[in-house]
């Protein structure tokens, strides 16, 4: 009886240990983080719209780790002259805080930029004339502030 105590114990004292050493590893971020995370800083349309439906439901992603924090347009004003710049610059702050998490931001600033700038030109074909001139020319100018200064 003592014999089969002691190693009962044993036995479970290994398992708790094994547990301990493993927890850590069960809350890793899945292995296909960045993979996710290129997929929703893409200049497409799709690529935006799947990450506004991730936004929209953040906790299933929660696994993930990623960084939803935003101040949208920082400085600049989010809905210039009228035109809703906001959620753009959301996915821009996304995907900027989220590849330096990574480490990997020089290699993506870039895109990103690109990606955001291509937000904003599917932001400005929504109006026409004098109105679509003034979105795209505003979109440029807010463009070329995060390719210099971002």
């Amino acid at each position: 009886m003592r014999r089969t105590l002691t190693t009962t114990l044993a036995a479970s004292a290994v398992s708790v240990a094994t547990l301990v050493v493993l927890a850590p590893a069960a809350q890793a971020a899945p292995a296909d983080k960045p993979q996710v995370l290129s997929s929703w800083t893409q200049t497409s349309a799709s690529s935006y719209n799947a990450w506004v439906s991730a936004r929209n439901n953040q906790s299933a992603w929660a696994a993930y780790g990623f960084d939803w924090s935003t101040d949208y347009c920082s400085s600049s004003p989010d809905n210039p002259f009228g035109f809703p710049f906001q959620t753009s610059c959301a996915r821009h702050d996304f995907g900027y805080r989220n590849y330096k998490a990574l480490g990997t931001f020089s290699a993506n600033k870039s895109r990103l930029d690109s990606a955001f700038y291509e937000d904003l030109k599917r932001v400005c074909a929504g109006y026409s004339g004098a109105s679509n001139t003034a979105c795209n020319s505003t979109a440029w100018t807010y463009y070329q502030a995060v390719k210099a200064f971002g």
